[in-house]
């Protein structure tokens, strides 16, 4: 049987720089320094005290979005966008909580064309064409807030600026499927009901999770139809939605650095996300600037 030949990638690992620091009056998450987080135990319904501090955190962690995408531009380096990330966080009393989440390096992810998730920021520039995912969380209070977006680098063409029209519905479709005492798993069965409209290949690996105290609780937010999670929705319950389409394929490869993956056709991906509160009568959004 003959091999299968991948195509050529149009993202290669560039130079990491090295950590940067983070003041040290800004209280770390317990898992800094530790290999990987304990495992949460709490409950999925968070207290009104909790929840004002994630409106916090999410408002910070969407402020430095805001602020690291007007810095997006071909020629600039995915490390500078960590930079002005972390500086933006670090002068809002704000930790990066990806940094040292089992020892990722960077203070938030950079994923470029075939890159689905948590790319690692380098010395690679941008180039016009491209388009790029910025992933980033804020922890202050105790708590997390997650978001992420995916934008053009200069002039993009028509199949790339659809993709990412569409992923951000996926996520705006996800969002208004959220109701109290409705399965977790309708929120995956509207996004690719509509993903299949246009033929993109659903991301199914890599899914939105619980997030509060713990960056991830361990509750798990499918982005594709199953008939798994199906946890009923509650008052209370805070998550991220974060659909990831793709152009061809779901399957995907893993660099050696076993973190940043990629499309195993090398077409191009997107991603948005935010973290949502379960309301009485819907969800909101706690990621808006």
């Amino acid at each position: 049987m003959a091999s299968r030949t991948a195509p050529a990638p149009s993202v290669l690992p560039g130079k990491v720089s090295p950590l940067r620091q983070v003041p040290a009056h800004i209280p770390r998450p317990p898992y800094v320094g530790k290999p990987a987080p304990d495992r949460f135990e709490g409950s999925e319904i968070k207290d009104a005290e909790t929840i004002e501090k994630m409106r916090i955190a999410g408002r910070i962690a969407a402020q430095a979005l805001v602020e690291v995408a007007s810095h997006i531009r071909p020629g600039i380096t995915t490390d500078e966008l960590d930079r002005i990330g972390h500086e933006f966080l670090c002068d809002h009393d704000a930790y990066p909580s990806t940094l040292g989440y089992r020892h990722f390096p960077k203070s938030l992810c950079t994923s470029v064309n075939e890159v689905i998730c948590h790319g690692i920021p380098d010395s690679r520039e941008l180039v016009d064409g491209d388009i790029v995912n910025v992933d980033i969380t804020a922890y202050i209070h105790g708590v997390h807030g997650d978001t992420d977006a995916t934008y053009p680098v200069g002039e993009i063409d028509s199949e790339s600026a659809l993709l990412l029209e569409r992923t951000q519905e996926a996520l705006n479709r996800g969002i208004k499927a959220v109701r109290p005492g409705r399965p977790i798993n309708v929120i995956g069965r509207v996004i690719e009901s509509y993903a299949k409209r246009f033929g993109y290949g659903v991301v199914r690996d890599f899914t939105g999770h619980g997030i509060g105290t713990a960056f991830h609780s361990g509750l798990v937010i499918p982005h594709y139809d199953t008939e798994h999670y199906a946890t009923l929705m509650e008052p209370g319950m805070t998550f991220t939605i974060e659909p990831m389409l793709t152009l061809g394929t779901e399957s995907y490869d893993m660099w050696d650095d076993d973190w940043t993956v990629v499309t195993q056709d090398r077409k191009r991906s997107a991603q948005f996300e935010h973290t949502l509160l379960v309301t009485d009568s819907g969800a909101e959004i706690l990621t808006l600037p």
